[in-house]
């Protein structure tokens, strides 16, 4: 069943901009494949989950619907039930897909579910994470940085420039991972930033 998931999940990401697109799907799948060889899964569930995560990313992008993670684990209900999959399948795909986004109040209560929010977390982060954030800042017409504004100084919730937003939200990522083995990347990952943002500063203030 996860090949006809995977290919049907496909299709909805013919107009999503790159730090969403199909390959980010396919790194989070590469990712939960790595964290789940330390666990006991559900791997239907797990990847039925892994490939329809982002469906509703591209409406969310073109303010289609307001909740990506909510609208698809709807959408992902339906597919799965389209190709027989039993309710508790179902279920438990859905939640996984509500509990994944960063920003909603959903807390996975599944090893599945704690699963995919570590892997796509983790695709946040390293050097993947640090072209996806500026990539994605392009997206909005973001500054890349603001020497005027710190992010000490900043008071918005995600960063007013893609600067700001590693110190805001991707540099917090590894407390977040839901297992040892998320939290083991993450720390690898993370250290990477750490150090592309060091770099950074001194390039900018012209001392390399």
């Amino acid at each position: 069943m996860l090949d006809e998931v995977r290919e049907r999940a496909r299709p909805y990401f013919q107009r999503v901009a790159p730090a969403h697109d199909w390959h980010h799907v396919r790194r989070v799948a590469r990712l939960a494949e790595t964290l789940a060889g330390e666990y006991d899964v559900d791997e239907t569930v797990l990847f039925a989950a892994v490939w329809l995560h982002d469906v509703g990313r591209g409406r969310e992008d073109r303010g289609e619907i307001d909740d990506h993670a909510e609208w698809g684990a709807r959408e992902a209900a339906g597919i799965l039930s389209d190709l027989g999959a039993d309710s508790e399948t179902v279920d438990a795909v859905a939640h996984c897909i509500r509990a994944h986004r960063y920003s909603n109040d959903v807390d996975p209560r599944t090893r599945e579910a704690e699963l995919l929010c570590d892997a796509d977390n983790l695709d946040a982060l390293g050097a993947v994470g640090v072209a996806r954030c500026f990539t994605y800042g392009g997206e909005l017409g973001q500054p890349i940085h603001d020497p005027e504004l710190p992010p000490e100084d900043d008071d918005t919730a995600a960063g007013a420039t893609q600067f700001n937003h590693f110190h805001k939200k991707i540099l917090t990522l590894p407390d977040r991972m839901y297992t040892d083995a998320g939290r083991a990347l993450a720390d690898e990952r993370q250290a990477f930033v750490v150090a592309f943002l060091d770099r950074f500063e001194r390039e900018v203030a012209g001392d390399a």
